[in-house]
């Protein structure tokens, strides 16, 4: 009955700790960027590129924990059930929002495809049981940037446009910068950061959880990390709809897209081949 009692405080505390992190990465961390976004004038191609990066944090705070308790199998299954999910959320979106005719574009295609690339890799690592070490962190971070380098010559060969000449007419017409600019960008990426810092220290309590629901109760690392997959890939559902909103309203259907592609791109890219090669170093110091 103890250990009974345990495990389920265990498991209450582990659906806290991830509801708290998904809740601010809607409530909070998705608003922020966007209007770090607006404040900056960024396309829709960087909007989406940052929102995959900040969506990403906590796969990163959730690898980072369990490497360091030393459950990389926890990790890697938790970077491709995000990715895997990813890709899914991204085209019920697409779906919902009745955008599939903007991915008739090649770049956007060759985007696609590498987001493909970023679940197969890690399934394959796992088919043919390769471990985690450091000649597997440089090859990671040579593909981080070779897919980057492809993604952005394929938006320049097919020359996708992001908004017309019209439009770019109109808003520059019609946008009026406040003259607190500066200010207001210093205050949004100070919540930034705090946000971080929070996000951080849950990631922690989380981490010592997963430790305990693993080793104590004898969970395996794999269904704690499929586990793991779907509640942090919830921050990306919000990001893919709200993009494709955001600009539907806009009646710019193709900048939803690509802010969403851009996203997902970023969000698997950033999952597999930087936050996992940080699992791998984190893992190979703290075991």
């Amino acid at each position: 009955m103890v250990i009974n009692m345990g495990l389920l405080i265990e498991i209450v505390k582990f659906i806290i700790f991830s509801i708290i992190i998904v809740l601010i990465s809607k409530l909070i961390l998705v608003k922020l960027l966007r209007k770090i976004a607006e404040i900056l004038d960024l396309s829709p191609k960087s909007v989406g590129n940052v929102a995959g990066f900040a969506t990403s944090m906590p796969e990163l705070l959730t690898v980072f924990f369990s490497s360091m308790q030393g459950l990389y199998g926890t990790s890697m299954y938790n970077i491709i059930s995000s990715n895997v999910i990813n890709f899914i959320q991204y085209i019920w979106s697409i779906i919902i929002n009745k955008n599939g005719k903007v991915l008739r574009n090649r770049a956007l295609k060759i985007e696609l495809g590498m987001c493909v690339i970023t679940i197969l890799i890690p399934i394959l690592m796992l088919t043919f049981n390769i471990e985690a070490n450091l000649t597997v962190v440089p090859i990671f971070v040579l593909l981080f940037i070779l897919l980057y380098y492809i993604k952005g010559n394929a938006y320049k060969i097919y020359k996708i446009s992001e908004i017309s000449h019209e439009e770019t007419k109109k808003i520059e017409e019609e946008k009026k910068w406040v003259k607190n600019k500066q200010k207001l960008a210093i205050i949004s990426f100070a919540k930034l950061l705090a946000v971080g810092i929070i996000l951080f220290w849950v990631g922690n309590a989380l981490g010592d959880t997963l430790d305990i629901l693993s080793n104590a109760f004898n969970i395996e690392q794999a269904v704690i990390g499929i586990i793991l997959g779907f509640v942090t890939s919830i921050p990306e559902l919000i990001t893919f709809i709200e993009a494709q909103k955001h600009h539907g309203r806009n009646t710019n259907d193709t900048q939803g897209v690509i802010e969403a592609t851009s996203n997902l791109f970023a969000s698997n890219m950033l999952n597999l081949f930087i936050i996992e090669s940080i699992g791998i170093i984190t893992y190979l110091i703290f075991i």
